[in-house]
């Protein structure tokens, strides 16, 4: 069995009016994810608006969803950002709230080389004695962990169990799959190629969709990696516009609010995001009213 398989969320962070951040809006997602069957949770990535937050105010959210999980479901704490020593502060920093297992998304602006890569994921590992989940994310870091180099890091660091691919590159991921060590999970970084890359071999995902359809979603992963390929590519295509539309504007712009429209959480942002624009709102609010949420 794979250390992580199945469907995770990449959680939205909730934020009231005032932009602080809205603990019981949090607390009620964690409970509906978990009711709904999803396989784990993790707080503080790209669609949790990490970038925007204080250490202290990423401190707090992951404590909150550890908090909440009460052991339910594992969490993944986000702890990446583009410093390894920060990297390593805030990794410490979710090792004491209870965290076991961190996603660690690749150096953004820096576009470090392979070996850049490789050392930085490794000095964090080691260092922090956690498992990690590294991050490949070249639409937003500028720069792409090429198969080797995750295959490398599989291979000579003990405690790098997986990989949320998030390339788009199907090649790429591919071969990630064929050359891992055993045990090695890869997971897909986005929702419309999850199918692809399950029958592919992987192992699951890191979902954006998931937010919103989260029974739905996992029944579909869950359907995938048991080979039963007619139920999963039923729920694909009836959830493939929400999945497009997702991404109208920056992830976690519409994401938000359709949860707003949902009835789930402010439609708050922190700058540099703004709110999704009127056009853009209303073909996602068709997509929902399709979709019987809302």
């Amino acid at each position: 069995m794979k250390t992580l398989h199945g469907t995770g969320t990449a959680l939205v962070t909730p934020f009231k009016k005032n932009g602080t951040i809205d603990e019981q809006s949090i607390r009620k997602l964690v409970d509906w994810q978990i009711k709904n069957k999803i396989e784990f949770l993790l707080p503080c990535g790209s669609t949790g608006e990490s970038a925007t937050m204080t250490r202290d105010e990423r401190r707090r959210v992951i404590q909150i969803v550890f908090e909440q999980v009460a052991g339910r479901v594992p969490v993944i704490a986000g702890t990446g950002t583009n410093s390894t020593n920060d990297s390593i502060e805030l990794t410490f920093d979710a090792k004491e709230i209870g965290i076991d297992t961190v996603l660690l998304v690749g150096p953004y602006y820096n576009k470090p080389t392979q070996e850049g890569f490789f050392q930085h994921f490794r000095k964090i590992a080691e260092e922090c004695n956690v498992k990690v989940v590294l991050y490949n994310v070249p639409g937003r870091t500028a720069s792409n962990m090429l198969a080797e180099t995750t295959i490398r890091l599989a291979e000579e660091v003990e405690n790098v169990i997986a990989v949320k691919e998030a390339s788009n590159n199907l090649e790429q991921i591919m071969q990630i799959i064929k050359h891992a060590p055993t045990g090695f999970s890869v997971l897909s970084g986005e929702d419309s190629l999850t199918l692809p890359i399950i029958t592919s071999g992987g192992d699951g995902v890191i979902s954006v969709i998931s937010n919103e359809v989260p029974k739905e979603f996992s029944d579909m992963v869950r359907y995938a990696l048991r080979s039963d390929l007619a139920k999963a590519r039923a729920l694909h295509y009836k959830l493939f516009e929400l999945m497009k539309a997702n991404f109208l504007e920056s992830n976690p712009i519409p994401v938000k609010s359709a949860l707003h429209m949902m009835g789930m959480l402010d439609e708050e942002l922190r700058l540099p995001l703004v709110k999704l624009s009127k056009h853009n709102k209303e073909k996602l609010k068709k997509v929902l009213k399709d979709l019987k949420l809302i």
